[in-house]
């Protein structure tokens, strides 16, 4: 499983995933959700605004990215 840090307490589902280098733009972002292609934590998650925390595990395309 990757890992990717991040520096504040807390990062919005979106921002991750463009952090974590899964898309390149918001409008990805959207696409990708909308479709229901995110997991966190094992479950789908449509909200590109949750709170991700140290800890959460985002899925996308059979990948795991733990957030550190």
């Amino acid at each position: 499983m990757d890992e990717v840090s991040i520096t504040g307490e807390m990062i919005r589902l979106g921002q991750f995933l463009k952090l974590a280098g899964a898309v390149d733009t918001g409008a990805e972002v959207k696409d990708l959700l909308g479709d229901g292609l995110v997991t966190v934590n094992g479950e789908v998650d449509i909200r590109r605004g949750r709170q991700l925390h140290r800890g959460d595990v985002v899925g996308l395309d059979g990948k795991s990215v733990r957030i550190v």
